[in-house]
């Protein structure tokens, strides 16, 4: 009997899942899913590695919760691959905080250590959580593990680690943590497969999605990214406004009179591109318009990232690669491009037919950085690290 663990991937109004066989020697997708919430109706959608529709369950009057198509999840999994052996789940948690530097089961301890990390991550961390304990209450022997998006960014080291603030808050946690790591460390991995020379010098990830961040590494390592002690630092997102003067939200709360709750909610859920275009959070849609305000949003996305990346090759003293990835990063060839052009001064020179095709290597023959867009696979990512604690722990999951 081969053994199996379920991958679930929260987002902020939906969870992404995947079944994996761990028989060889890489994890094997047997099924993917969705658990959508953001519809009037939540609902869940299984489909085969190839994309077709397996299962679709819509929650109805008698299922009082969305908790309830948890329950769907494992039903179709034991109807479908019954003969395989589900070992466990395994959860992506945005914050690890300074103490998880790789995966780790989510007892019940651990889980109440990341839930106090809630603060540094209001919005993320109990979505995170939020099917750790779903699961616990319906598979309550179900083993289930935890791997974290700031772990991948454990080594960064001052200053690039580091805030200007009194050392004592430093020593209470208050650092730059970064986040995507499960993201980044993916296609590092790639990277390391397709070019293992370039991995080995100087690379920046371009990881551009509704949340959206920068990464630079040097022999496949974080040395700097930024995002820093929250989701809420950095680039321009979807609804989040990135990098902006501390004196702003010092002015919304004393002379706009907002509490803080309301300037969280600003900061999550109201900023970025949607609140620059007044149109919509999402970049196909901003492509699409011919407002200027979504032309605004868009320049302000593009001038922003370029800006960062050369921020990040200071660090690194440099950048041989560049590798595109997210929702944005591998679809949108408009944004690669209009970066791209924004980054000429660095030597970077994109070939237009390439990036039309969306090849894994769209620079131009000129150009004086190796220029990639590489799909990321954070579940598969997730599966791998499963795997490698499951065979550390050994055993079974009963």
């Amino acid at each position: 009997m081969s053994d199996t663990v379920l991958v679930l991937n929260s987002g902020s109004s939906s969870i992404k899942f995947g079944l994996f066989e761990l028989s060889g020697r890489d994890p094997v997708l047997l099924c993917k899913g969705l658990l959508d919430e953001h519809e009037t109706t939540p609902r869940l959608i299984v489909k085969n590695p190839a994309g077709e529709d397996l299962f679709e369950k819509q929650r109805t009057g008698s299922d009082t919760d969305s908790d309830h198509l948890f329950a769907y999840v494992l039903a179709f999994i034991e109807e479908h691959f019954g003969e395989r052996h589900l070992r466990a789940a395994g959860h992506r948690i945005v914050h690890g905080g300074p103490d998880y530097s790789g995966p780790a089961e989510l007892t019940e301890d651990v889980c109440a250590k990341l839930e106090a990390l809630t603060p540094l991550a209001p919005l993320h961390q109990p979505r995170c959580l939020a099917p750790v304990h779903t699961i616990r209450a319906i598979r309550p022997e179900l083993r289930q593990i935890a791997c974290f998006d700031t772990a991948f960014h454990h080594g960064l080291a001052p200053p690039a680690s580091r805030f200007a603030i009194p050392r004592r808050y430093e020593e209470r946690g208050l650092r730059r943590y970064g986040f995507h790591g499960l993201s980044f460390e993916y296609v590092a991995g790639r990277l390391a497969e397709i070019a293992p020379e370039l991995a080995a010098g100087r690379t920046i990830i371009a990881h551009l999605g509704n949340g959206a961040s920068l990464c630079a590494l040097s022999n496949s390592r974080s040395v700097d990214t930024t995002m820093g002690f929250t989701p809420l630092d950095g680039l321009v997102m979807g609804t989040r406004c990135g990098t902006i003067d501390p004196g702003v939200l010092l002015y919304l709360q004393q002379h706009e009179k907002m509490s803080a709750e309301a300037v969280q909610h600003l900061l999550y859920r109201e900023c970025g591109l949607l609140g620059v275009s007044g149109l919509s959070a999402d970049m196909r849609t901003l492509l699409a318009s011919g407002e200027a305000a979504a032309r605004e949003a868009i320049d302000l996305f593009t001038f922003r990232a370029a800006q960062d990346v050369a921020m990040m090759a200071t660090t690194l003293q440099g950048i041989d690669c560049l590798v595109f990835t997210g929702g944005i990063g591998e679809h949108s060839k408009e944004i690669r491009s209009e970066i791209g052009e924004r980054l000429a001064w660095l030597g970077v020179r994109i070939d237009a037919a390439a990036n039309d095709a969306a090849h894994d290597r769209i620079n131009g023959r000129d150009s004086a950085v190796d220029v990639f867009v590489i799909a990321t696979d954070e579940e598969l990512m997730i599966a791998r690290h499963c795997a490698a604690v499951l065979q550390a722990m050994g055993g079974s999951s009963d």
